[in-house]
């Protein structure tokens, strides 16, 4: 068993996902590729709001209602118009103590409490998606750096890779920061997610190097807080195939003085395969891989970007 398998990391996870028969018809939305196959690595934490704040099972469906400039939850079949969003928002704030200690969250789509985004608003009773579910709402204000993401976005190989990779960076960040946080971990943590953070976001990768210089030890709570904001705030971007090639080109970079010309000419073919979408990106991954253990990099090989997920998830082979 890996150190990967053993070691899950917490997810939170709308119930529903994982086969709980928790939704307003009495059924589910088990979806197999989180259960079976990211469930070899997550430690699912499941919670269905809505059976939280007392809603039966089977029971009426609920929608957002907006009304000029205000928006409600309501069961459109009672006439007394009750608004169950201050409730979802409240079971939210009660799930805080178990909420800080996940590092990613799974939510079901299109849910008037748990849809992330694109969720139906109903105004003079027509629905236009633009919405978010009470719950959700109240999760990202709580937990602003929390990795989300829906099961049906999961669907699309660079959103669910995003996820995935945004998981792992926060993990690694609560376990620095539990582990003691000082100033000498920051710049450590900064320096082996530089070239993750260069993929997604160039202007962030500039602004908090200069930032980090600055900080003395006296500073670096304080400076933390604001700095994991920035940070998964950036990674929320998906890395594109130029961003890709950006880090890969400066990678490369690593190696002028140690490959022969036409080492670095079948690498430098590769990656530009991969910029034309001829090849994944575990192609130019892994030769570099390959050439890195044979002429080592301290910097490199410390690098998250390398390795940034366990490679049996076999997530850079679709991207």
């Amino acid at each position: 068993m890996s150190e990967a398998v053993k070691n899950k990391i917490p997810v939170g996870i709308s119930a529903c996902l994982l086969g709980d028969e928790v939704r307003y018809n009495g059924g589910h939305k088990r979806h197999s590729y989180i259960q079976q196959t990211l469930g070899q690595y997550f430690e699912f934490r499941r919670f269905c709001p809505e059976v939280d704040i007392g809603l039966g099972i089977p029971r009426r469906p609920i929608r957002i209602v907006r009304e000029g400039e205000a928006l409600s939850v309501v069961d459109p079949q009672d006439e007394s118009d009750h608004d169950y969003a201050p409730a979802l928002a409240e079971t939210a704030d009660a799930q805080a103590q178990w909420l800080k200690d996940m590092s990613g969250y799974i939510l079901k789509k299109d849910s008037p409490s748990c849809g992330m985004e694109r969720v139906k608003v109903y105004s003079g009773g027509m629905p236009e998606r633009s919405g978010v579910g009470a719950f959700a709402a109240r999760v990202m204000e709580l937990f602003p750096e929390l990795p989300l993401e829906e099961e049906g976005r999961l669907g699309d190989s660079v959103l669910r890779e995003n996820f995935i990779q945004r998981v792992y960076v926060y993990d690694r960040w609560k376990h620095m920061v539990a582990s003691g946080l000082t100033l000498k971990k920051l710049l450590d943590f900064h320096a082996r997610h530089k070239l993750i953070l260069l993929s997604h976001c160039q202007k962030t990768y500039r602004d908090l190097g200069p930032k980090l210089a600055k900080v003395n030890k006296a500073e670096v709570a304080e400076f933390a807080a604001d700095y994991v904001y920035d940070l998964m705030k950036a990674l929320k971007k998906p890395a594109s195939r130029g961003d890709h090639v950006n880090v890969l080109q400066h990678v490369q970079g690593y190696l002028k003085n140690d490959l022969t010309p036409e080492d670095k000419a079948e690498l430098t073919e590769l990656i530009a395969r991969y910029q034309d979408g001829t090849v994944p990106l575990i192609v130019p991954i892994t030769l570099l891989n390959h050439y890195f253990r044979k002429f080592p990099d301290e910097y490199i090989a410390n690098s998250w970007y390398m390795h940034p997920y366990p490679a049996e998830m076999a997530l850079q082979n679709a991207i």
